[in-house]
């Protein structure tokens, strides 16, 4: 396609970056784009890894945030979603065939797009399924990324009309009887502001709707029975004290309390166990905090801020008072 990103009347596109597509492991385009901070000298690089059902579009917004902070900022669509190449005929069905393909992306992300072509040191700011990939790979990126933030980090589920034990029963025997790559559930049509898990800011959510109106190509519908149960093995591998205690990344995992999609207990759980990790609660946010009304939104970038060296910490709050 010509076009790599795409603005609306209220969301447009951040300047002074670069965009295009790179190649994965096994041959499938990823849409990346690089944001640069407009200040003499950068203070690093956020590697930016989205939630299911998301584009680099929703986050300029955040992107500006952080330029405007002396970070640049890399980020890309994951496998199966966004602009980058989907997975099945039906493209609209959110797929992976492996969970580890998700890191696999990133680790060819960082080669051939960050180190070479980005500043240090490098940190990762990670939504939902983003931070499980984040999770799941971070044993192995101690050598690159310096530090972490995690927001709502998908490591359980809620808020589903059956209970997680009896998705995961039925993705299993979809996919033994050959049907991982059907949904559970058809098509639902997306909850209008006043019915929403996502955030309670009425502005950001009808911004975000916008762009997925104006660009429906962009938008995934459910998952796929094979993308839940991978999804739900790594899960149970990230979250075990072994994988935890081989993280030695130092790491914040900003926690919503009002998450109706990812459990508050399932965040706090983790960070029992992780010894490289700190919570942050955000009382009163839902799922998207980096999409909330701007008393939580605020709170959550305070929090980024504070733990990122060099990014203006001196004009944020102590971590300690923030979610209050």
């Amino acid at each position: 396609m010509d076009q790599v990103l795409y603005s609306t009347p209220d969301n447009p596109a951040p300047e002074n970056r670069t965009e295009g597509f790179f190649e994965t492991h096994d041959g499938l385009k990823l849409r990346y784009a690089v944001f640069r901070s407009s200040t003499p000298v950068a203070k690093g690089t956020v590697v930016l890894l989205h939630g299911r059902n998301e584009y680099i579009e929703k986050y300029f917004e955040t992107i500006r945030d952080l330029t405007a902070k002396g970070l640049w900022v890399a980020t890309f669509d994951l496998r199966g979603q966004g602009a980058s190449q989907r997975l099945l005929k039906k493209a609209h069905l959110g797929h992976v065939r492996r969970f580890v393909d998700y890191e696999h992306d990133l680790d060819t992300f960082l080669e051939k797009i960050v180190l070479p072509d980005t500043r240090l040191p490098f940190y990762i700011l990670a939504h939902s399924t983003g931070a499980l990939v984040a999770l799941s790979a971070a044993p192995f990126l101690s050598t690159r990324i310096d530090r972490m933030v995690l927001t709502a980090p998908f490591i359980g589920l809620s808020g589903q009309a059956a209970s997680p034990g009896t998705i995961r029963r039925l993705a299993t025997l979809a996919c033994s009887l050959g049907f991982g790559s059907f949904p559970l559930t058809r098509k639902i049509k997306e909850s209008p502001f006043r019915d929403n898990p996502l955030t309670s800011d009425e502005v950001r959510f009808e911004r975000n709707a916008a762009i997925a109106a104006a660009h429906p190509e962009l938008v995934l519908g459910p998952p796929t029975a094979r993308w839940l149960l991978e999804a739900f093995n790594t899960i149970d591998r990230v979250t075990s004290p072994n994988h935890l205690f081989s993280i030695t990344i130092p790491t914040v995992v900003i926690a919503p309390t009002r998450d109706a999609i990812v459990p508050y207990i399932a965040q706090e759980r983790l960070s029992r166990y992780f010894r490289a990790g700190q919570l942050v609660p955000i009382n009163g946010a839902r799922h998207e905090v980096l999409h909330e009304r701007d008393v939580y939104r605020q709170a959550a970038l305070a929090a980024f801020h504070a733990f990122i060296p060099g990014s203006d910490a001196e004009e944020t709050e102590d971590v300690e008072g923030f979610g209050t």
